[in-house]
């Protein structure tokens, strides 16, 4: 039996991702070099300890960049991309769903509490989570299964009565490996990518229901 559901944030919940890479794409363009989403992709659901865009930009340039002059740049730009942005579809309906069925409901995400809940607030959307787990709460981020299983044992459940939700295959990669169902939803950038752990896929939440989805694996 299901009892518990945990999404993922960057690029499941809002889809922060497809900004980043569509940005330092556009930074690096503006210095003469391509970034290959490959590459990127080491650090999509992760973070950049997987992938260095600033020395990989150095590398592929062949002289010095200003790192803290791009990192800014690419902070301001995301930050006024995303002011325009909303939820993916279907997010509101899956959290109200969950509630109104009675399954607990978390975050597992590589980012930090601040970013995470910033947006959770934005959107009004706090009271629908029993536990947030964010990368302050563990020693190693995604696809390491570490967050998966510190956010189950904050709900209270096993790995078979749980479904992650998840955008990326790091974060698939670490949902199964911490013995979740895992469910993915590509967003516009990962659905270019591979994956090779998950469950099931479904191209949006808006067009699959959570009570389809739960009765897929009870």
């Amino acid at each position: 039996m299901i009892k518990a559901v945990i999404f993922d944030f960057d690029g499941l919940i809002i889809d922060t991702e497809t900004p980043w890479y569509e940005i330092f794409y556009e930074i690096y363009k503006e210095h003469g070099a391509s970034l290959p989403l490959e590459l990127w992709a080491k650090c999509v659901g992760s973070s950049d300890e997987y992938f260095d865009p600033y020395g990989y930009l150095q590398e592929r340039i062949k002289r010095p960049v200003d790192r803290d002059g791009i990192r800014k740049l690419s902070e301001e730009r995301h930050s006024s991309t995303m002011k325009k942005a909303d939820l993916r579809p279907g997010v509101r309906e899956y959290l109200k769903s969950a509630k109104s069925m009675g399954i607990k409901v978390g975050v597992a995400s590589s980012s930090d509490r601040g970013w995470v809940e910033g947006y959770l607030r934005r959107f009004s959307l706090m009271d629908y989570f029993d536990s947030i787990c964010t990368r302050e709460d563990v020693t190693i981020v995604k696809p390491d299964p570490e967050i998966y299983l510190k956010a189950m044992e904050r709900l209270g459940v096993k790995g078979h009565e749980a479904i992650a939700f998840e955008d990326s295959p790091n974060g698939a990669m670490a949902a199964k490996r911490a013995g979740l169902y895992c469910v993915v939803v590509p967003n516009d950038i990962t659905k270019r990518l591979s994956f090779t752990e998950y469950d099931s896929m479904i191209k949006s939440m808006a067009e699959t229901s959570l009570e389809s989805v739960i009765k897929r694996f009870e």
